[in-house]
């Protein structure tokens, strides 16, 4: 049932035209030169180092516990029937089966890699039978470890390890008597009377056999989906969850490539997918196939149709019934971020094929923790590790809002999550505590000659840990120990969170360009930019101290009020204002050495490092005199003085993270800033007020558990 046509250009040796795949003509049809298969020898060698093939004995063993696993299907399925007194004349009959699906049946699973697989039943088994007679099958089979159920997921699950298999299984109930051996899943009729959770356990099995039957060589496919899958997991892009691909999103990718050069061999191919998606014109969708008509009136992925579909990023479009995009979590940085690796593998890629690169080239890692100024450590902690376990689960299921707000605020430009978490260290957790930590790298816009302003992250944080617990909550989840901690760092300060080893920078680097992510310039003092322009307006409080003053006092003022909260208050205040309510609730940052007094006039301060308390007292030891004139003066005069915005901003109860940050950014009153605000708040609006939020299709909640392996497909609400 492949859609194909015929075409009379290009042929082989006298064959036959070639069968048409895709949704366009081919690109080129040309067949592999000799060079080619040499490359494509050389590629398999570059990827045996990581594990990306299984060996025979391997393979063996999975085909076991499957087969194992298919038997108690049915041995339960037949004990099911005898409970709701089936005729012991079909009990025999009455069949179930397993099919698997994602990486295993697509056959580029790694090894170790768990398996994804679906229970198919006849109409008389209940998904309560499954959740619970069959759950308590599995936990009294000796062969069958670490068992949980998750019921309430988008997509329910049971998970577990088989004979040291890990295996996530999904269960569907089928509008018929009995289940056949030879039954194809991907018959559309199949899917008629089901519920929503069936149709979407469905889903992955049918997904799958239809891409395998839309590619022209499968064995070129999947060599050349195991290099681009090793890349994008290499290059930190691999993570449905967090906002980039998946592995069924990158199986589509690919597949469309092999459409596109149907006869070339794996080494070309991972050039013409960079080459063809470096070029392609997002939003366009990618297609597989046409999307076929059906009088089942599900939900599909339709623009014409549905508004939401509209403002989908990065639409890749699954080819089986019902069509959905599959890379509805894509926001607008991590499409930015996988645009720039796709321009660089097709750079690497170029070298490699003429000759100055070798493939291992392609599979080094980004630079991520010396890639950006600044970074949101965002942390995760729980007293247990069955409660902590959980608990990164959630967290990380929603760290896409918080990338969501982050791009929404106006001075923001790019908010980069690195897929991998790390534990925290010993040294900053107590001895019963379990931490799990992810960095967001974070851009933000660079504007000359501006004023200082501050960006207040107090509202993007509080709005994604408000998300959180209320889904803990709602899956009553949440327990005694279970924290968010979210710090503000600057890259020099990476130190305190992680092991040199991650930090360590490669002794012989090569000049590389700068990344075209990251404009913004860096400086030493506790801001990212040098010292704000002074600002023309006129300001009564201080006229009478001379012209020559102005320029100091708009950053003394600011230190001024630090020192007297400083003296009033323990220092532990300033640092990290912090309560013991569950919102942000982090540890004290480590004391670092105070700078040197080479910083000459800061911008507002950061409040909450200790850098920047210790460049505050070395300012006002320089400007001691002023200060006392000005106290006096400030105590004495008839009016009292508002204090700065730094201190004026009232930061959320708990609120660990730094939110005020001291930029150089155009004030919303002035003219500088109606470029940069064109599209944002009205220029009355308050400096801190975030962007409007850009149309967007609402997310369905994630499962507050991760579910391994390739990403299921689930539909846009």
């Amino acid at each position: 049932d492949t859609p194909f046509r015929r075409s009379g250009a290009n042929t082989h040796g006298g064959q036959q035209p070639q069968k048409h795949y895709g949704v366009t003509s081919p690109i080129s049809l040309a067949y592999p030169k000799e060079s080619d298969h040499i490359y494509t020898q050389k590629l398999i060698e570059a990827m045996k180092p990581f594990g990306v093939f299984e060996d025979e004995d391997e393979q063996n063993h999975r085909l076991a516990v499957l087969g194992k696993l298919n038997a108690l299907v049915k041995e339960w399925i037949a004990e099911i029937s005898e409970e709701k007194d089936i005729p012991p004349s079909a009990i025999g009959s009455v069949g179930g089966k397993i099919f698997t699906f994602g990486s295993y049946r697509l056959g580029v699973h790694t090894k170790g890699a768990d398996i994804d697989a679906l229970c198919v039943a006849p109409r008389h088994v209940q998904r309560e039978d499954f959740f619970q007679s069959f759950f308590e099958k599995l936990k009294k089979h000796e062969e069958i470890k670490d068992l949980l159920a998750v019921e309430d997921a988008f997509v329910p699950v049971i998970k577990f390890k088989f004979d040291g298999i890990e295996i996530d299984l999904l269960f569907a109930r089928l509008a018929l008597q009995s289940i056949p051996e030879n039954l194809d899943l991907r018959g559309d009729s199949l899917l008629r009377n089901l519920d929503i959770r069936c149709i979407r356990s469905l889903n992955g099995c049918r997904v799958t056999d239809e891409i395998l039957s839309l590619v022209p060589n499968k064995e070129n496919f999947r060599l050349t989906l195991r290099a681009i899958k090793l890349w994008a997991k290499r290059r930190g892009i691999y993570s449905n969850m967090l906002g980039f691909l998946g592995g069924v999103s990158w199986a589509m990718l690919v597949a469309r490539t092999c459409q596109l050069y149907p006869n070339a061999v794996a080494a070309t191919l991972v050039h013409k997918f960079f080459l063809v998606f470096s070029k392609w014109e997002w939003p366009n969708a990618v297609l597989l196939k046409q999307p076929e008509e059906s009088n089942l009136n599900l939900p599909v992925w339709d623009p014409r149709v549905n508004p939401s579909d509209r403002y989908h990023l990065m639409p890749i479009i699954t080819p089986a019934y019902p069509q959905q995009n599959s890379t509805y979590n894509v926001s607008t940085s991590t499409r930015t971020i996988m645009s720039e690796e796709f321009k660089t593998g097709l750079s690497v890629t170029d070298e490699i094929l003429r000759g100055k690169a070798e493939w291992p080239k392609l599979f080094e890692p980004p630079r991520f923790f010396q890639k950006y100024k600044h970074y949101i450590v965002l942390a995760a902690s729980a007293s247990t590790e069955e409660n902590h376990l959980e608990w990164i689960g959630l967290v990380e299921s929603k760290i896409r809002v918080l990338i969501g707000n982050l791009e929404r605020n106006e001075y923001i430009t790019l908010a980069h999550v690195n897929p991998q978490s790390f534990p925290g260290l010993k040294e900053n957790r107590t001895e019963n505590e379990f931490v799990s930590m992810w960095f967001i790298g974070i851009i933000f816009k660079k504007a000359e000659n501006a004023e200082s302003v501050n960006i207040d992250l107090t509202q993007d944080i509080q709005a994604f840990t408000d998300t959180v617990y209320r889904q803990a909550n709602n899956v009553s989840m949440l327990k005694e120990g279970m924290k968010i901690e979210a710090t503000h760092v600057k890259k020099r300060q990476l130190h305190e969170y992680l092991p040199p080893d991650v930090l360590q920078k490669k002794k012989k680097v090569r000049a590389e360009k700068k990344s075209v992510l990251d404009s913004s310039r860096d400086t030493d003092c506790g801001t990212p930019f040098s010292s704000p322009t002074p600002v023309n307006r006129p300001v009564p409080l201080l006229t009478s101290c001379g012209p020559d003053v102005l320029p100091v006092a708009h950053t003394a003022i600011p230190l001024l009020f630090q020192v007297l909260t400083y003296v009033s208050s323990p220092p532990s205040i300033i640092s990290s204002p912090k309560t013991t309510g569950p919102l942000f609730d982090s540890p004290p940052v480590p004391r670092t050495s105070c700078p040197g007094t080479e910083q000459q006039g800061m911008s507002i301060p950061v409040i909450g490092t200790s850098e920047n308390t210790c460049a505050s007292l070395s300012c006002l030891k320089k400007m001691f005199p002023f200060f006392i004139s000005l106290t006096h003066f400030f105590f004495l005069s008839s009016e009292p003085m508002a204090p700065p915005p730094v201190l004026a901003a009232q930061l959320s109860p708990g609120s660990t993270i730094p939110t005020m940050l001291g930029r150089n950014m155009p004030h919303a009153t002035s003219p500088s800033s109606k470029a940069l605000l064109a599209n944002g708040p009205s220029s009355t609006d308050s400096i801190n007020s975030s962007a409007p939020k850009r149309p967007c299709s609402p997310s369905p909640d994630s499962s507050p558990k991760r579910l391994k392996g390739p990403d299921k497909v689930r539909p846009p609400a």
